[in-house]
């Protein structure tokens, strides 16, 4: 263990510490310096990134308020450190004091005064409906300008989650909670481009909403959001979502969508009564059926998924008693695809349920929440635009990978510098034993480059 020994020396009036390695028998000596350190570092492709995007103007363009006092800080700089605060780890609105000792960070930001978490509490406080309807708005525009175009369009994913909660916050109320079951809690709603792991929109709802609840107003609303030139290629949802007003609007707009089908009595009686199984394998079937519900206004194509059970693998389907050593999947479309290829694709919506986590667990969106309901929501949204925001920053440093938030903190935003000076210029100086600024060059090179267009005369010609 280690061993502490105060001594004073006379020479100097600083007081020095002498420990043992816990390993070796080694002494360490521990001295304390006024230079300016942070362990973030790496943040500064962040930072750079941030002004080539022109963000300190976006925000200051379509924030709803300002502050008059000339003691204030101004919300945007107050905005910007709550993000700058979840990027660095923050899970609580008191942890966004982490930042506020580290001057080397500030000297970087460029602000003299960082803001304490009332400041920060108080600034989404200032948030009612219309002025996160306006704000988030605006900001989702600015980055739809630099939203890649995808050539077969892109998929719309659906999902919602459940934020547990512990107190009498405005909107937490009992509801559908699969891990604490008769806890408040929020139940929000996201819609997700899954080729751009961007996302589109997001609500909070009460507690005690249903899944489907209000989708419909909300797709309304993200489809207003997505300009003309992005097109879609698909809407999937999960059984949560399978209500003939939202398929309804889907056909009404257009829409190609796969939804799962919620297994009904009725659905499970035409699901075993399909004889005509294609076999894709041993163990995997395929067929389909059309049926219309009871308050349904037409008839639907619905494909079925029929899984051999084994011992060896769990099935992910669900069992019928008139047919026994099977399970079934059940998914409703207007595709005219085959029911293979109908089930390949929406499989590739499992990867909604990692947005969900990076949001949960990476951000910490669940965390963050205030007594006012819209004060919570305008912190939720934020989270949502800093995921937006670090999904580009991939983007623009030409990462190669799709990386989680989390790992962007371990790999790019931390490493230990110095805050020092040349002359009248600041310097930052970067650790070597963390990747320094030689690991940090080309993301650099290519921040400074994003969004540039040249000229055809400038291009190089192709090698012969």
């Amino acid at each position: 263990m280690f061993q502490l020994v105060k001594r004073n020396a006379e020479e100097d009036k600083t007081v020095h510490w002498k420990i043992t390695a816990l390993w070796g028998g080694k002494k360490v000596e521990l001295r304390e310096t006024q230079r300016a350190v942070t362990p973030f570092g790496g943040l500064v492709v962040f930072f750079e990134f941030l002004r080539r995007i022109g963000y300190c103007e976006a925000v200051r363009e379509h924030l709803p308020f300002s502050l008059r006092s000339p003691n204030a800080i101004d919300p945007v700089k107050t905005f910007t450190a709550f993000l700058l605060s979840v990027v660095a780890g923050a899970r609580r609105f008191a942890h966004t004091s982490l930042l506020r000792a580290d001057t080397a960070l500030h000297a970087l930001l460029g602000i003299s005064r960082f803001p304490i978490d009332d400041t920060v509490r108080n600034l989404f406080k200032r948030f009612g409906q219309g002025q996160c309807q306006r704000f988030f708005s605006g900001l989702w525009n600015w980055q739809f300008e630099r939203l890649p175009e995808c050539a077969a369009g892109y998929s719309l994913d659906l999902d919602s989650t459940v934020f547990e909660r512990y107190g009498h916050q405005q909107g937490a109320l009992r509801g559908p909670n699969p891990r604490k079951h008769g806890r408040p809690s929020h139940h929000p709603l996201v819609a997700v481009l899954a080729e751009a792991h961007f996302l589109l929109h997001g609500w909070l709802r009460s507690g005690n909403c249903g899944t489907s609840r209000g989708v419909v107003e909300f797709l309304k609303e993200a489809l207003a959001l997505l300009p003309g030139k992005h097109a879609l290629r698909v809407v999937r949802a999960d059984a949560g979502f399978f209500d003939q007003q939202l398929l309804g609007f889907l056909e009404q707009r257009g829409l190609p969508y796969i939804v799962v089908a919620r297994l009904t009595l009725w659905l499970k009686r035409e699901a075993a009564r399909v004889t005509a199984w294609r076999a894709l394998d041993p163990h995997y079937a395929v067929g389909e059926f059309s049926l219309q519900l009871f308050g349904w206004d037409r008839s639907r194509r619905f494909v079925v998924i029929r899984e051999q059970l084994r011992a060896e693998r769990p099935s992910l389907g669900r069992k019928l008693l008139e047919v026994p050593g099977y399970t079934f999947r059940v998914f409703v479309t207007n595709l005219v695809l085959p029911p293979e290829e109908i089930w390949r694709d929406y499989n590739r919506r499992s990867d909604m349920e990692n947005r969900i986590a990076e949001l949960k667990h990476d951000l910490a969106a669940d965390d963050f929440c205030l007594q006012e309901f819209f004060a919570t929501e305008a912190a939720f949204r934020s989270i949502l635009l800093l995921f937006n925001l670090l999904g580009e920053f991939q983007r623009a440093a030409g990462l190669a990978t799709y990386r989680q938030p989390a790992t962007l903190r371990a790999q790019v935003f931390l490493c230990g510098a110095l805050l020092g000076r040349a002359g009248h210029r600041l310097v930052l100086h970067l650790a070597s034993s963390w990747g320094g600024l030689q690991r940090r060059i080309p993301l650099l090179e290519h921040v400074l480059t994003y969004g540039t267009s040249t000229s055809p005369k400038l291009h190089p010609l192709p090698a012969t």
